[in-house]
């Protein structure tokens, strides 16, 4: 039987969560679990727990929450651990070199792409917005230049033509899972040849990027979430597409903001062609909007401060009609 890992565990957001879990149900011993502070959040402003704090909880793991995990404090408390491997999977810190060099076997990231396509805070965002129809997902050993170390294995999945952050979110964090758990057996694996010496020191599973094919997936900026109507209807779709259910595209209507949580490319009607965000058509589905090339049918919306409800329904309590205007 291989002897266990001990593993420290870094992440944050629910994309963390899937693999947190599988990695708990293992074979190894998750010695602490590094996730941010808790944060101001929601109209009240009170501090909010991160899922993987909620999840670790749960779980009976020993949860810590240094300000940084790079500076003083946490470096002290990850030396202290000793871990024989760092899991890193959507923490939210850059990590420095300082916390790569703790653990013996070194530390691993579970990234949501193939990389190296979509190197960078959001994967699955910018995915969508390039209207990819292939993404996966990523078990990396990591060094200081992000999301640039040897891969250790992949997983691809197919986007769905019409699907939306929200659930390829999920269905990546759920594959994700699976794939760091291979992952970590690797490296396991990996460590039991070596105690027997069996290998040479320093070689370890995985194989280089080939970092020319490498493409960046920067955070997202607000003004990133503003619908340009200007631009092509198969664009303004995979806008929405990758900002649905949350954050959410924008625009705005005659009342102020509104988001666009679902859409579609419409029909062109025959021989008519408005001004780029223009209402064209009201329907038992929602609204048609002139794109810069062809149109848009919005099927969901929230307007501030309101409930997301099907754009129908939106229309029903809001008295828009064809040849108003959105987008300002």
């Amino acid at each position: 039987m291989e002897e266990p890992l001990c593993i420290a565990f870094l992440g944050t957001a629910d994309f963390a969560v899937p693999t947190l879990r599988a990695l708990a149900a293992g074979p190894d011993d998750i010695v602490g679990v590094f996730t941010r502070p808790d944060r101001p959040a929601g109209r009240g402003r009170r501090l909010r727990a991160s899922p993987v704090k909620v999840a670790a909880q749960g779980l009976g793991l020993t949860v810590f929450q240094p300000e940084r995990v790079s500076e003083a404090d946490g470096l002290g408390i990850l030396r202290e651990l000793a871990p024989a491997l760092v899991v890193v999977v959507a923490f939210g810190e850059v990590v420095s070199a300082e916390v790569l060099s703790v653990p013996t076997l070194g530390a691993v990231n579970l990234h949501a792409s193939l990389l190296p396509r979509y190197r960078g805070a959001a994967p699955i965002q910018r995915a969508l917005m390039a209207g990819a129809t292939e993404t996966g997902v990523t078990v990396q050993w990591m060094i200081e230049e992000l999301d640039a170390g040897d891969i250790i294995l992949q997983r691809a999945a197919a986007i769905e033509a019409e699907e939306s952050f929200g659930s390829l979110h999920d269905r990546l964090a759920a594959l994700g899972a699976e794939a760091a758990r291979e992952g970590v057996a690797l490296v396991r694996s990996m460590h039991r040849l070596r105690s027997m010496h069996r290998v040479r020191e320093g070689r370890r599973p995985g194989r280089p990027q080939v970092h020319e094919e490498a493409s960046q997936a920067p955070s997202i900026r607000r003004d990133e979430l503003v619908v340009d109507w200007t631009k092509s209807a198969a664009t303004v779709v995979n806008l929405v597409r990758a900002f649905s259910p949350r954050p959410g595209a924008r625009t705005t209507d005659k009342r102020g903001l509104l988001k666009v949580l679902a859409a579609r490319e419409g029909k062109n009607l025959l021989g008519e062609r408005g001004i780029p965000g223009q209402i064209m058509e009201l329907s038992d589905e929602g609204l048609v909007v002139a794109a810069g090339r062809g149109s848009v049918l919005v099927l969901r919306v929230q307007a501030a401060g309101g409930k997301a409800m099907s754009a129908a329904d939106y229309l029903k309590g809001h008295r828009l009609r064809p040849g108003e205007q959105l987008g300002g």
